[in-house]
């Protein structure tokens, strides 16, 4: 028979397995954070939430149920459940939960188990299961011997993260390459669901017990979402490998990243014209964005290259006239940006080369990723 409830020790298990979960949460709740594996399927909806808070606030817990009742019954109350039905006949197995596990999970279990389906809710439910994800990004530098990928802007880092299995890409899980031109055309995750992605890599990092944890350089910032303080502080004492590339080969990948990868992205979503017009936002709204790094001559130097280059692309289909600002952003503001930052690391820098020798390196150094 199975149980009706999961204990708290089953968290990290229904995290790294991508466990299937249904939250009864009121839509409201779940836009403002939910986990990677979860479908919102509520007991309530907001309005239906905001009256029942309100009678509770004002007559008290069994008033309040009362009203809930009331408010969700007859046709309503079955269509809620009959999307149950079909949400767990598609996902056996699955858990549902509520904001703590209380009242509306044992009345979501009791109302399924009358239909004929008993499945087990999580104890704790939302609440208890954010702070397990909150605490397991806060341990993770204690946990995980972190090591850290940099290289010039153009190197390939993320490219090289996507590759190693001991990697988790940080800029993937923020939706954002983590520059003034990582802005891609779906937007960000909020804050707390970029948290709990984050939490579950880890997690799943963690179960397969590699001897350290490959992430790349990034700022406090990857576009708005923030890496939380302790994992960033982790981040900052971490040993440093660094990748190089010619910069041939550095111009040839940001022009793919910046240009043929963005305008087919706004393009593949708003057509022809309209995706043209929005890649071409796209770009002077990223140099604005370092305007005062820049200085205003040099900003206005580059938005009248981008508009040249802009102009060659859509009348005869070239492109490599982006190369033109690509190659000054990189001189002007990337390059000394990173030879900055790079000279105030140099301590903790064990290893350099270009990514068949970081490869190489990675492999024979699995056992101590200290380097000595």
């Amino acid at each position: 028979m199975t149980s009706e409830l999961i204990s708290k020790a089953q968290y990290a298990e229904i995290f790294t397995r991508d466990h299937p979960i249904m939250d009864v949460r009121a839509p409201v709740e779940f836009i403002k954070g939910a986990f990677p594996a979860s479908t919102n399927h509520p007991l309530m909806q907001d309005e239906e939430r905001r009256l029942v808070g309100t009678r509770y606030k004002e007559q008290g817990q069994d008033a309040a149920i009362a009203l809930g009742h009331s408010l969700v019954c007859g046709e309503v109350k079955q269509q809620r459940i009959d999307a149950w039905l079909d949400y767990f006949r598609a996902n056996p197995g699955a858990y549902l939960y509520c904001f703590r596990g209380g009242l509306r999970s044992r009345l979501t279990q009791q109302w399924l188990k009358e239909a004929g389906l008993r499945i087990p809710f999580i104890e704790g439910g939302y609440k208890a299961m954010r702070q397990f994800l909150i605490e397991t990004i806060d341990e993770a530098p204690q946990k995980s011997n972190m090591l850290i990928l940099s290289g010039i802007t153009g190197s390939g880092k993320t490219d090289f993260i996507q590759l190693r299995q001991e990697a988790v890409d940080l800029e993937g899980i923020a939706h954002h390459r983590g520059s003034s031109f990582g802005r891609r055309f779906k937007p960000q995750p909020s804050q707390i669901n970029f948290e709990n992605a984050l939490a579950v890599a880890l997690l799943k990092h963690q179960k397969k017990q590699f001897t350290h944890l490959l992430l790349e350089d990034e700022s406090y910032l990857i576009g708005r979402s923030a890496l939380p303080q302790a994992f960033y502080k982790g981040m900052q004492s971490a040993n440093i490998v660094v990748l190089e590339e010619s910069l041939s080969a550095r111009l040839s990948r940001l022009l793919d990243e910046y240009v043929h990868k963005m305008v087919a992205e706004y393009q593949d979503n708003l057509g022809q014209e309209e995706g043209f017009s929005a890649f071409t936002d796209y770009l002077h709204l990223s140099v604005s964005g370092i305007k005062k790094r820049l200085g205003g001559k040099q900003h206005d130097e580059i938005q009248a290259l981008i508009d040249s280059a802009l102009a060659a692309q859509l009348s005869r289909g070239d492109t490599q006239t982006h190369l033109e600002w690509i190659g000054l952003l990189l001189e002007k503001y990337y390059d000394p940006m990173y030879q900055y930052q790079i000279g105030r690391k140099q301590d903790r820098i064990i290893f350099k080369g270009d990514h068949q020798a970081v490869h190489q390196w990675l492999d024979e150094n699995q056992a101590d990723s200290s380097g000595n």
